[in-house]
């Protein structure tokens, strides 16, 4: 697989500004978000293996090892349903993530059963943050998808 061209390979385009603007806005929710930082882990990842976007899998999977998360976790996470390795709260968390990224699939998007259970462990504010987690996570793995970024050179600790 040959990569596409680098979005900051020219620093004054548009696309580089934007592209900026967008890591920064990614970076506020996951800086500032009272959403327990695992829980954000496993969000990115879940989003990230759905989308087929091998680079996100890479950064998410081994920022979550650095972390200290078990390679048990990690590796159920995309079979979250039906583990038994984490917690409610994690669990609709995950739900929340992949009806929200599964949007084309989902008969009216997010159904209310998922936002109930995503509800019952996250207030307003934590709810929100989700919501901007799950979305920017889903559109930075279609840049990476189109510009073909592989996975497997990622070094833990370099984003996120």
């Amino acid at each position: 697989m040959t990569a596409r061209p680098d979005l900051f390979a020219r620093p004054d385009s548009p696309a580089a500004e934007a592209a900026a603007h967008f890591g920064a806005a990614s970076r506020t929710v996951l800086q500032k978000s009272t959403v327990p930082s695992a829980t954000q882990r496993l969000v990115l990842l879940r989003a990230s293996q759905i989308n087929g976007d091998g680079y996100a899998v890479d950064v998410w999977s081994k920022n979550a090892a650095a972390a200290g998360e078990s390679p048990t976790r990690i590796q159920l996470v995309a079979a979250w349903g039906a583990s038994t390795v984490f917690t409610d709260a994690e669990r609709a968390a995950l739900h929340l993530t992949e009806q929200g990224t599964r949007i084309a699939d989902e008969s009216g998007g997010v159904g209310d059963e998922a936002w109930a259970a995503a509800a019952e462990h996250y207030d307003e504010d934590q709810l929100s943050e989700l919501v901007m987690l799950i979305a920017l996570m889903n559109a930075t793995n279609r840049m990476s998808v189109i510009l073909r970024k592989p996975g497997g050179d990622y070094e833990a600790g370099g984003l996120g």
